[in-house]
């Protein structure tokens, strides 16, 4: 007998062929039947009419920082919500896990770090998670409603056998030995491969660089030879010029490392704009250069442009401006003091779109900020309206006027920078670099940065897109996008697709009308700390192994995902 029935349901299978009406069965978690409308024979303990809507495979999110909110939040909300079944974890070099049992100060040091680095609140690090493992194996268990797996962090294997010698340091012979051992008992444990950041952005909870930046390229390729002695693994790295274009050196580190493993890389973001033309083609280079080397360099790209929450007054990529950093690290007073001195602002000004800024000088148009949420009388309605025409009444200059209407809020203010990158050359340019066989889409950050972006909708917003907007890609290939393409790279067993035999992740929605809502900021984390949500819109249904997590936007309350372990539930994705 099946356990559920699906019945003349649009299905598109996620292979990028023609979509078709059929009935889908569903037993013991898994497809066992897609078959003609009307021919499947079996009994099912419950059924239902998917007649307009289409069913997917489930989305596979291939770049998330889960790694906490999943203790309090086995839903993986709001990506679960917006019909993703399967989320990869520890990206970035960042995972909670290995912890020192002799050094209960690590615990403390990894929340300050994943606070400061991944913008996750502290508050509900503290409160919401337990802390009590040790062994990467022991951080892996546990009940959840998605599929997660976990890269182990190259910060976390340092800190582990370096203490606070991680930071600025470089392992002994022994340190190195000890690291690997480390790493390879995670991987044994199920953990998907490595993450490690170069980049000048990530920073501790003390401000230093974090551990993974002091590693030379000597260790970071021992690490991924060890990589390479696992089934089912990956690498996953960034490096500052992740964010606008590689030097000669990274495309080196980066090649060097894949062909070391015989595994693939991926790394975010490839940022995509039609101003910077030169960008695209050099940073595809690496992938270009892989291949010859027997390695594959994979590039994520988002397909939505994700709005960013910006302040002056928390930490967000404001603070990642050369030379911001150190003004924006002031206590409010001071801050505010050095904010309205001319010459400190012409000087932020001109380092803001300097090169040096890279990717970041697209935040130095000011005068195309809106303002969101305001907190003085001397502000009062100011919310929604454009910076630029606010600075003509009051005759000042764009920077200048939105220095004082931060400043009137005690550096509160909400500010919205409008996305220099959403003209039509631009989304062309998009739509030409999806079809390289070396870009998937992905880079959603889904739980990090919970306060300042909200990128787990890119599904849904992606999809409405294909469908009702631009059309850049039809619904089969924009699904394929979403699926097979990040399970196929990551090797998973079995999923992806809509098949016989396949693990039964599906979405049901409605094509009319999928989408997502605006990001808005609501008080549910521990502690009642602040994250930007948004609704999804026309997700009927998911499944995850075949049992109903959600049905019109409401989680059922069932855990039936599965923590994904290498080999067992991955295999080796082939770089020859």
């Amino acid at each position: 007998m099946l356990d559920h029935l699906i019945r003349r349901a649009t299905v598109v299978d996620g292979t990028g062929g023609p979509a078709r009406i059929a009935d889908v069965g569903i037993r013991d978690g898994r497809i066992a039947v897609v078959a003609e409308p009307g021919t499947v024979t079996e009994e099912a303990v419950t059924h239902e009419d998917a007649d307009g809507l289409v069913l997917a495979p489930g989305f596979v999110d291939p770049h998330t920082h889960y790694d906490a909110q999943l203790f309090w939040d086995p839903y993986a909300t709001p990506s679960m919500n917006h019909g993703v079944t399967t989320v990869a974890g520890g990206n970035c070099g960042f995972t909670l896990a290995p912890l020192h049992p002799d050094r209960p100060e690590d615990a403390d040091y990894t929340r300050r770090m994943m606070s400061r680095v991944e913008g996750m609140a502290l508050k509900a690090l503290e409160e919401g998670v337990d802390w009590t493992w040790s062994t990467f194996r022991e951080y892996l268990d546990g009940r959840i409603a998605v599929n997660a797996g976990f890269m182990v962090g190259h910060c976390a294997l340092r800190r582990h056998v370096m203490g606070p010698d991680a930071v600025g340091g470089q392992p002994t012979p022994a340190q190195m030995d000890a690291m690997l051992a480390l790493f390879h008992d995670a991987m044994d444990a199920g953990a998907w491969g490595l993450s490690t950041t170069q980049s000048g952005t990530h920073s501790d909870g003390d401000g230093e660089p974090v551990a993974s930046r002091h590693a030379l390229p000597e260790e970071l390729l021992a690490l991924s030879r060890a990589v390479g002695e696992h089934e089912g693994t990956q690498l996953e790295a960034i490096v500052a010029g992740c964010l606008d274009q590689f030097s000669d050196e990274e495309i080196d580190l980066f090649v060097d490392m894949t062909a070391a493993a015989g595994r693939p890389l991926n790394w975010n973001v490839l940022t995509i704009d039609a101003a910077v033309p030169e960008r695209v083609p050099r940073q595809l280079i690496p992938s270009e250069r892989a291949r010859a080397a027997g390695g594959r360099i994979v590039a994520l790209t988002m397909p939505i442009l994700t709005p960013m929450n910006m302040s002056l007054g928390t930490f967000c990529a404001l603070n990642l401006i050369p030379g911001w950093g150190e003004i924006l690290a002031l206590p409010v007073p001071e801050r505010i003091e050095r904010l309205r001195d001319p010459a400190t602002r012409a000087e932020m000004l001109r380092r803001a779109d300097s090169k040096e800024a890279g990717v970041f000088r697209r935040l130095a148009n000011f005068g195309r900020y809106v303002i969101g949420d305001t907190y003085s009388a001397a502000n009062e309605g100011l919310s929604g309206r454009v910076v630029d025409d606010i600075a003509a009444e009051r005759g000042q200059d764009a920077f200048h006027c939105l220095v004082e209407i931060c400043a009137a809020d005690g550096l509160r203010t909400v500010l919205w920078p409008m996305p220099t990158d959403n003209d039509p050359d631009s989304w062309a340019l998009r739509q030409r670099t999806w079809e390289h066989e070396d870009v998937m889409l992905g880079g959603s950050d889904a739980g990090a940065h919970l306060d300042r972006m909200c990128g787990a909708p890119y599904t849904t917003r992606f999809l409405g897109d294909c469908l009702r907007g631009r059309k850049l890609v039809p619904l089969t290939t924009a699904v394929r996008m979403l699926t097979d393409d990040p399970a196929r790279l990551f090797g998973l067993r079995e999923r992806g697709r809509i098949e016989e035999g396949f693990h039964a992740d599906l979405v049901l929605f409605d094509p009319e009308r999928i989408d997502a809502g605006p990001a808005t900021l609501v008080h549910d984390l521990p502690g009642d700390s602040p994250r930007l949500d948004s609704k999804a819109i026309g997700i009927v249904s998911v499944r995850v192994n075949g049992v109903e997590t959600l049905r019109d936007d409401k989680v059922t309350g069932a855990v039936p995902g599965t923590v994904l372990r290498s080999g067992r539930d991955t295999r080796t994705v082939s770089t020859a």
